[in-house]
């Protein structure tokens, strides 16, 4: 078995998150590791030919990442407290920029969440983890949300 130095543990800091940084946290602890918290706020460049003007969507989306650096800071500080542990928010599709990240920060495992979507929601909204699991050259751990 491969030597776990490094953890990205993939966030969307939902209410969920919290259960997937118990699981990275948990691993963290038990091979001495770090954990590289990441977001991925989403790309909003498929919008630009519905007549919003570039400019109004780079000033949304950073918004957005500045509200996401904070969240996160906060997200780490209260969840990954008794680990070597930082954040990180990237802007883009989800599963390119985790896959994208884990290769910057040599990563060693991928820890994430997925939604549990079924059927239609599933069709329409794809599975970011699904994505990650099959394109990953690392172990993945998923983690389901609790009911």
């Amino acid at each position: 078995m491969r030597d776990i130095k490094v953890i990205l543990c993939a966030l969307d800091l939902s209410q969920h998150s919290a259960l997937v940084a118990e699981h990275a946290v948990m691993l963290a602890r038990a091979f001495s590791a770090e954990v590289v918290a990441v977001y991925a706020a989403p790309a909003l460049t498929q919008y630009v030919g519905f007549h919003v003007p570039p400019s109004s969507i780079e000033n949304f989306v950073g918004e957005i990442v500045s509200g996401a650096e904070q969240s996160m800071k906060e997200f780490v500080a209260e969840h990954f407290s008794s680990v070597m542990a930082s954040g990180k928010v990237v802007n883009g599709y989800a599963a390119e920029e985790i896959l994208n990240a884990a290769e910057e920060y040599k990563a060693d495992i991928i820890v994430m969440g997925t939604h549990g979507r079924k059927g239609i929601d599933r069709i329409l909204f794809g599975s970011v983890a699904e994505k990650i699991v099959k394109s990953s050259p690392i172990p993945v751990m998923t983690v389901r949300p609790a009911d």
